[in-house]
Order: C-alpha cells, then sequence, then structure tokens
C-alpha cells in the first residue's frame, strides 16, 4: 500500500493519528519527540497534492461537525490557526502539531528521506527555535537520536511503500523501548485485512512493553485493496491513553465511517 502524507493529507486516518498524537504530546509534556517519517510539515489542500479530495470527507467534516469530543475539538482548533481566513485550505501535519504543542523546553526532530520534501519541512518549521528537520532515514535515525534521550516520544509513520515498512516499524520501536524502557512508541498503521495487521502485531507481541492497539475501521476489513481504516498503536501508553483512543476511534468511525465500521481499542 502506497500513503503518501501529501495525497492523502487531511483524510480520516490523520484526524485519527493527528488528535491522539496531540493528546500524547500533552501527557507529561514529553522533553523530546522524534518522528520517522515527518512530511512537508503543512499541505495546501487546493493544490494538486491534495487531489484525492480525501480531505473533504475527513478534516472538512470535522470542522463543521458539532458535538466533536473534546480530544477531536483540539485538534479542529489546532486546524483553523493555520487557516484564519476560514475554511480548511491549509492542513498542519504533525512537525507542525507537535512542535506547537510543545511545553518549554520540549524539542521535536522531524527525519525525511527525500531531499524536496526535507526542504519543505524546513520552510514549514522555520522560526520554530525547539524544532528542526534532518535529512535521512528515519529508522535508523530515530533509534540513534533515541539513545541520547530520556523518555522520548517516538511517531512512526512511514509511507508503506516498501515491502519491508511492517518489520522496520516493529523493529524499530522494539530497539527504541529495550534501551529505553521509559520511551512511548506510537506507530501508525493503515488497515486493509486482518492477516497483514496481525502479523504486525505479532512481530511487537513479547518483544515490546505495555502496548494499546487503537483501530477506527470505517467499513469492514473484506477489501484488501483498499484503505478500511486505520490503526495507531502506542508501546508504553501514558495512563489515560485508552480512554483518549476509545473517544477518537469513536467520534471518527461513528461520523465518517459506512455502514459496518466501528472502534476497536484492546491492549497486550
Amino acid at each position: 500500500m502506497n500513503y503518501r502524507h501529501s495525497f492523502h493529507a487531511g483524510n480520516f486516518a490523520d484526524l485519527v493519528k493527528h488528535a491522539l498524537v496531540l493528546w500524547l504530546v500533552g501527557q507529561g509534556r514529553p522533553s523530546v519527540v522524534l518522528d520517522t517519517h515527518a512530511g512537508a510539515g503543512l499541505y495546501d489542500l487546493s493544490g494538486d497534492g491534495a487531489r484525492s479530495k480525501e480531505a473533504e470527507a475527513g478534516v472538512a467534516r470535522l470542522m463543521t461537525a458539532e458535538g466533536r469530543p473534546p480530544l477531536m475539538d483540539a485538534l479542529a482548533d489546532r486546524v483553523a490557526g493555520f487557516n484564519p481566513q476560514g475554511g480548511v485550505r491549509f492542513y498542519p501535519g504533525s512537525p507542525l502539531l507537535i512542535a506547537d504543542a510543545l511545553g518549554p523546553g520540549g524539542r521535536y526532530v522531524g527525519f525525511e528521506l527525500n531531499p524536496p520534501v526535507r526542504r519543505m519541512l524546513a520552510e514549514a518549521l522555520a522560526g520554530r527555535a525547539n524544532a528542526e528537520a534532518r535529512e535521512g532515514d528515519g529508522y535508523d535515525l530515530a533509534v540513534a537520536e533515541a539513545a541520547r534521550a530520556r523518555g522520548p516520544l517516538v511517531l512512526i509513520d512511514p509511507p508503506f511503500e516498501k515491502p519491508d515498512d511492517y518489520i522496520r516499524a516493529a523493529e524499530t520501536a522494539v530497539a527504541i523501548v529495550r534501551r529505553d524502557p521509559s520511551a512511548t512508541v506510537a506507530i501508525w498503521t493503515p488497515l486493509k485485512d486482518l492477516e497483514t495487521f496481525d502479523a504486525f502485531i505479532r512481530k511487537l507481541q513479547g518483544r515490546a512493553g505495555p502496548t494499546l492497539v487503537a483501530e477506527a475501521r470505517l467499513r469492514p476489513l473484506t477489501n484488501p485493496m483498499k484503505m478500511n481504516g486505520c490503526a495507531m498503536v502506542v508501546v508504553n501508553p501514558p495512563a489515560g491513553a485508552e480512554t483518549a483512543a476509545r473517544e477518537v476511534c469513536a467520534w471518527v468511525a461513528n461520523a465518517l465511517g459506512e455502514a459496518g465500521g466501528k472502534a476497536e481499542v484492546w491492549t497486550f
């Protein structure tokens, strides 16, 4: 599955990921947040990069929804801040959301393998002294950087262009928490079919710390050619993570899903 940040910016999966990431950043205010696949940082939903129109079924509906729960409301407030003229032309990615949510002394490091995208990321982060963009393999660089931090929050959010992304995501999480059991690692994955997802979960079971799995399914997992939902898998989740995950996944599944959509939140 090919999942490009620019192509899918502002879709339902971004809402799940970013609402939960904002909540995680707010818990204990980590001193360092590492982002393995940072992307460009800010997306113009009116441009060619958003031609899939997935934002219309995602963030556009979020911004006009009534009765949003607190964590979805918090994300909507952040998005509104990037659109002072109203509407949702611009959607902030994880780098800007995290950098702006960090407490005093907090530091964000975003890794991006693609040089032109890394330059766009640096431009998006300009003026934020607590944030930087680095070029290179985010899996390896995050492990090395995490070894120099204490209790970092690490976001692993690959595009799933390569056949080994599931393996490398799991191995990176295991390497980080084995070196520092106080680290929290959040991994975003698409949900196409249970076989692929279960194989990924098995790579973590018994090798990482306590783990929360938060699934938002828009439809039953019957067509492996479609992204039927997404999941955030959080290793060493902070207290309250299960409640937060249920709030976010339930809203996305119920407000944006089809018949048969549902939220699944569980731990191992």
